[in-house]
């Protein structure tokens, strides 16, 4: 089972980076260096029918942001059951209400506190754009904002940019670890990242290919290391994004744009946070020294991957600054 998991470690933004031991010790030192989130601020449940979600409120008119979660089973947290425990968006939330800004964190439909609003694996890109614009309007009303930022990590980048083209009421769109390229062509590149697939990389760019032509894939006589990646229950929503053109819709959102990458992020490339500069004009903030879960870690795969599983270990502060500079412009 030890080789399976390895096949997958961070083959796809559909499939979750694994987890691992301590981080390494010069990592920890220099992320040390960060300012720890701060006490949550008046932390309650906030639902939008049946998904629900947690609202940090950071006082009376603060500015406030809806963080939509990345792809798979990740909570509202930033965690998931495939060993990624680094709590990324509790720790974001945290420290921007250290700095004056609100903020709603949500579970996707179908899982963990939204489990009741509908089946996780019927979805598409435009199913969760509404989900996030109903969050949005649900937000206002609770709240009385003006309008709501939306912040998206790596494929809830797209959520994100999807959710700006039907929603007015939107004060900007923030765009951390996303894509700027085809999700195909990224998987493609996830999958060849890592030496070990290389025994199954035909089947892979097949099945891709053809998950790309908007047909379905039978999975009966897959690989079986693929079949997790490539299951029937997620094929609907794989062709839906892997129709989308990530940069386009970004472009096509009337309102202002932060890019955020990491420089160390070996799950997305800066290239596409520059693609996505690029399409949309926004502000683009390249962190140096940070990973794809927002934290201090090298560019070596395994130290990187290690910062996954550590929830203690602070997020950025670079990355919240400038998150908190964006809002309050």
């Amino acid at each position: 089972m030890q080789k399976l998991r390895s096949i997958f470690c961070l083959s796809a933004l559909f499939i979750a980076a694994c987890g691992g031991a301590q981080t390494a010790p010069d990592v920890a030192a220099e992320a040390m260096s960060e300012a720890k989130s701060a006490p949550v601020l008046n932390e309650s449940v906030i639902t939008a029918g049946e998904l629900s979600g947690l609202y940090i409120d950071a006082g009376a008119g603060a500015p406030i942001i809806l963080i939509i979660p990345g792809s798979g089973p990740t909570d509202l947290n930033g965690n998931n059951p495939m060993g990624v425990k680094a709590s990324s968006y509790k720790l974001l939330a945290e420290a921007l209400g250290a700095q004056g800004v609100s903020s709603v964190r949500v579970d996707k439909r179908g899982m963990f506190s939204s489990a009741a609003a509908g089946d996780s694996n019927e979805v598409t890109l435009e199913i969760y754009a509404q989900d996030y614009s109903d969050w949005v309007d649900m937000i206002r009303a609770e709240t009385g904002a003006d309008c709501v930022y939306v912040l998206g990590h790596s494929e809830g980048a797209l959520m994100a940019s999807a959710a700006a083209n039907i929603n007015d009421n939107i004060c900007g769109q923030i765009l951390v670890s996303g894509v700027g390229r085809s999700f195909g062509e990224v998987l493609r590149e996830q999958l060849k990242a890592n030496p070990e697939n290389f025994i199954i990389m035909k089947e892979a760019v097949a099945a891709i290919e053809q998950l790309e032509a908007g047909e379905r894939v039978d999975t009966k006589d897959m690989h079986m290391a693929l079949k997790p990646l490539f299951g029937e229950h997620v094929q609907g929503f794989l062709i839906s994004i892997m129709a989308a053109d990530p940069s386009k819709i970004a472009a096509q959102a009337s309102t202002k744009t932060l890019i955020i990458h990491g420089e160390t992020d070996i799950q997305t490339a800066v290239s596409d946070a520059e693609a996505l500069a690029s399409a949309t004009g926004g502000t683009l903030v390249i962190v140096p020294g940070v990973n794809h879960v927002l934290k201090h870690a090298p560019k070596n795969r395994r130290k990187n991957i290690k910062t996954y599983s550590q929830p203690d270990l602070p997020i950025s502060k670079d990355v919240v600054d400038a998150i908190a500079l964006f809002v309050n412009l």
